[in-house]
C-alpha cells in the first residue's frame, strides 16, 4: 500500500508539468504502521489530494478540470478503480459477518448391519440436505447396538429384535424403539450345479440348522422341489458369530414352526448353535456362503441381492412357497394389524397366502431425553424426515415402507425425543 498527500495553492489555466511533479516522500500505511518509501508525490492546483492504494483509506477533493496530463488521469483513474474494490470488498465483508456460522453436529450410531444400506442411503441423503449435520453409524450387530445405547456410548442404537424388559430396566432414560422400514432374511445358498430356486419347507430349515439333515438331496429337500437335480453335496451351515438382529428374526422364525427348536436353541440375538461356521455381519455369511460349495446361510435379502447369491422361497402359514419381495414382505406387515405402543412386534410366519414369513421390522432405538439437547432435537428432526421422504427410498434397496398406518404411531412417537 502506498500513501501520497499533497497540498498547494490553487493555480489557474492548463498544468504545468513542472509544477505538477517532484520528488518527495511518499509513506506506506500499513496496519497503523508507516514505512517511507522515496518515490514521486504530486503537486496540483487542488487544496488536498489523499490516496492510499489497494483501499486502505482514500480522500479526493476536486482535481482541476483543466489538469489533463497523462499522470494525473493515471492518478484519477487509479482513485477511481480503489473506490470499486472498497466498495466490493466491504460488501463482501458485510455479507460474511451477517451469515451465520453453521456448527457441525456428529451424531454416534452403532447396531444392526440388517438396515445398514438403508440406513446409509439415509444419512447421505439428509447430510446432503443439512451439510452441517454428519452421521457416523457403526454396524456392529444388534447386540452390540443395545449394548452401546445402554452404556449411553452413543447418541442412537439399532436393532433388528427388540430390547427385552430386563434390558430396557438397565437404561439410564427411556428407550423408544422406532421403527424404521422392513426387510426379509432369506436361506441363501452355493449349491454345484444348481443355479435355479429351491423350496425350503419350515421342517427342512430346521433341520438343517439343528445339523439334523446334512446332505442337498436329503428326502425333506428333494420332496419338496421335484424337477430340481439336488446333488449328494454335504449341506455346510453358515450362521452369525456376533450378536445379531438378523439371527433374532431367523431363530424367532424357527422358534415358531418347530417345537423342536425352540426346546433345543430357542431364539435371540446370539444363541448357542448346534452346527456350522460364524461370520460377522451380514456381508462375513454373505461371503462365506460364496466362497464354500455346499454352503447355506441365513443374510438379510439385499445382502444376497448384492453379492449375487442365490435364494429360495420359503412355505409360509398358509401353506404357499414365498419367495422374499417388496410385495410379500408388505404383505406380512399387513398382519401387525395391532401394533403395541412401543412398537415391539414380530411379523415371523405372520398368515396370508402372499405374506413372506421371515420378515420383520427393525428399529432405531432412541433415548427419550438425550444427554445433548441440540442432538435430541436434530435426531427428531431427522426421524421426522425419515418417515416421510425416507420411505420413498426404501424400494431402491429392497426394503418395505412402513404401512401408513405405523408411520402415523411413529410421528406421534416422535414427539416424545428430547
Amino acid at each position: 500500500m502506498g500513501t501520497a498527500s499533497t497540498r498547494s495553492s490553487p493555480q489557474e489555466g492548463i498544468c504545468n508539468p513542472a509544477d505538477c511533479y517532484c520528488h518527495k516522500d511518499v509513506y506506506r500505511t500499513s496496519l497503523g504502521a508507516a514505512e517511507k518509501l522515496p518515490t514521486k508525490s504530486i503537486q496540483h492546483p487542488t487544496s488536498v489530494v489523499t490516496f492510499r492504494l489497494l483501499g486502505v483509506h482514500q480522500k479526493f477533493t476536486s482535481l482541476s478540470s483543466s489538469c489533463n496530463t497523462p499522470q494525473i488521469k493515471r492518478v484519477r483513474d487509479c482513485i477511481r478503480r480503489n473506490h470499486r474494490v472498497i466498495r466490493r470488498i466491504a460488501l463482501l465483508v458485510c455479507l460474511a459477518l451477517t451469515i451465520p456460522t453453521l456448527a457441525q453436529t456428529t451424531l454416534n450410531g452403532a447396531g444392526a448391519t440388517f438396515p445398514y444400506p438403508m440406513y446409509s442411503k439415509w444419512f447421505s441423503e439428509y447430510n446432503k440436505l443439512h451439510p452441517e449435520i454428519q452421521f457416523n453409524y457403526q454396524s456392529i450387530g444388534s447386540g452390540g447396538g443395545i449394548r452401546q445405547v445402554l452404556a449411553s456410548t452413543v447418541d442412537f442404537g439399532a436393532s433388528d429384535g427388540p430390547m427385552s424388559d430386563e434390558q430396557l430396566a438397565q437404561a439410564k432414560t427411556k428407550i423408544l424403539h422406532i421403527p424404521t422400514v422392513l426387510g426379509a432374511v432369506v436361506p441363501a445358498y452355493n449349491i454345484p450345479g444348481v443355479s435355479g430356486e429351491v423350496k425350503f419347507t419350515p421342517q427342512a430349515l430346521a433341520g438343517i440348522f439343528l445339523g439334523k439333515i446334512t446332505s442337498w438331496n436329503d428326502a425333506a429337500l428333494t420332496s419338496a422341489n421335484p424337477g430340481v437335480n439336488l446333488p449328494n453335496q454335504t449341506i455346510i451351515v453358515v450362521h452369525r458369530s456376533d450378536g445379531s438382529g438378523t439371527t433374532y428374526i431367523f431363530t424367532d422364525y424357527l422358534s415358531k414352526v418347530s417345537s423342536e427348536w425352540q426346546n433345543q436353541v430357542g431364539k435371540g440375538t446370539s444363541v448357542k448353535w448346534p452346527v456350522g461356521l460364524g461370520g460377522k455381519g451380514n456381508e462375513g455369511v454373505a461371503g462365506m456362503i460364496r466362497q464354500m460349495q455346499g454352503a447355506i446361510g441365513y443374510v438379510e435379502l439385499i445382502y444376497a441381492v448384492q453379492n449375487k447369491i442365490t435364494y429360495g422361497s420359503v412355505k409360509n402359514a398358509s401353506g404357499n412357497f414365498v419367495k422374499a419381495s417388496l410385495d410379500s414382505v408388505t404383505a406380512a406387515a399387513a398382519s401387525a394389524k395391532s401394533m403395541p405402543p412401543d412398537f415391539r412386534v414380530s411379523i415371523t410366519n405372520a398368515p396370508g397366502k402372499d405374506a413372506y414369513p421371515i420378515s420383520s421390522f427393525t428399529w432405531l432405538l432412541i433415548p427419550e431425553q438425550s444427554k445433548d439437547k441440540t442432538k435430541g432435537k436434530i435426531l427428531a428432526d431427522f426421524l421426522n424426515w425419515m418417515v416421510d421422504d425416507g420411505q420413498k427410498m426404501t424400494a431402491q434397496l429392497t426394503y418395505a415402507p412402513l404401512p401408513e398406518s405405523v408411520a402415523q404411531k411413529v410421528k406421534n412417537a416422535i414427539k416424545q425425543v428430547r
